[in-house]
């Protein structure tokens, strides 16, 4: 019985007529099931349809910009900043969740100022549902590009990512932690907590309850996953904490805030009708 795992998964699904990497379908399957998710909560409160293409659209701005510059200015600096028409190369790679998170965050601050004249926190409690299934699928994604994985191990579940170069260099004979797979149940997981908190215990009628509860479950096992993951670029060898850490604290701290804040306040009576609202009764 081999006691590790041999990763050999060609990233690419299909190479004609079209090349689909499996990377991109996981991403396009987490919005398109997330997309039908947010409608069906829509609909449950009476929300206008038409909300639901417009947030479409500033979320995947914000996640793709976001995700980007994040890469950019967290990461790579020094080399951006001497090439700033490389940050325009999206397809060379580079994005850091952290950034897609702020990008997030902005979009959907953006939405509620311009569209549903809602607070933030309605929207949040809403999206990041979605955002959690999207979350999982993405690292499904890594795992099938052999990319973002950890340290040696000597557990019978390592992986050896024999198209992986990093590996290849690294530990070339040795099997490593599949963090992509870590990452990836631990937000599956949440993404099931948290589809329980809104439809079996109305969890959106406490503001920022599911938004926090999404922030801790996202950022925290973020957090301890990096203790054995690889550094993403070479000035985290002599940190203490690495930069995917550091950027995580400050998330799960609003987190455990927005939870503790939602569970003091009395609960926000909401009507569910079922359908979508009538546009013009809204505007």
């Amino acid at each position: 019985m081999l006691d590790y795992i041999v990763w050999n998964a060609d990233p690419t699904l299909i190479e004609w007529p079209l090349t689909i990497r499996w990377y991109g379908l996981m991403f396009a399957i987490g919005f398109w099931i997330g997309f039908n998710i947010v409608a069906q909560m829509f609909k449950r409160e009476g929300a206008p349809e038409r909300w639901l293409g417009i947030l479409l659209i500033w979320v995947a701005a914000g996640t793709v910009i976001g995700a980007r510059l994040g890469h950019v200015f967290f990461y790579e600096w020094d080399y951006y900043s001497q090439h700033p028409l490389k940050i325009l190369y999206t397809w060379e790679g580079g994005l850091a969740s952290h950034g897609g998170a702020i990008g997030v965050i902005l979009a959907v601050i953006l939405f509620s100022i311009f569209t549903s004249k809602r607070s933030p926190l309605w929207t949040f409690d809403r999206l990041v549902v979605a955002i959690a299934l999207v979350g999982g699928l993405i690292r499904i994604g890594n795992l099938m590009n052999s990319e973002i994985f950890g340290h040696a191990t000597t557990l019978p579940w390592g992986f050896m990512f024999v198209r992986s170069a990093e590996w290849h260099y690294l530990y070339e004979g040795q099997a490593c932690h599949p963090t992509q797979i870590y990452e990836a149940l631990c937000y599956f997981a949440l993404f099931g907590l948290l589809m329980w908190m809104y439809w079996r215990r109305n969890a959106g009628e406490r503001p920022g309850l599911i938004f926090g509860t999404f922030f801790i479950g996202i950022f925290l096992p973020r957090f301890l996953i990096e203790f054995i993951k690889n550094d993403q670029v070479a000035f985290e060898q002599d940190m203490t904490l690495n930069m995917g850490q550091w950027l995580s604290i400050p998330f799960v701290l609003l987190g455990i805030f927005l939870v503790i804040r939602a569970l003091r306040r009395p609960r926000v009576h909401i009507d569910y009708p079922g359908r979508f609202a009538d546009d013009k009764a809204v505007r």
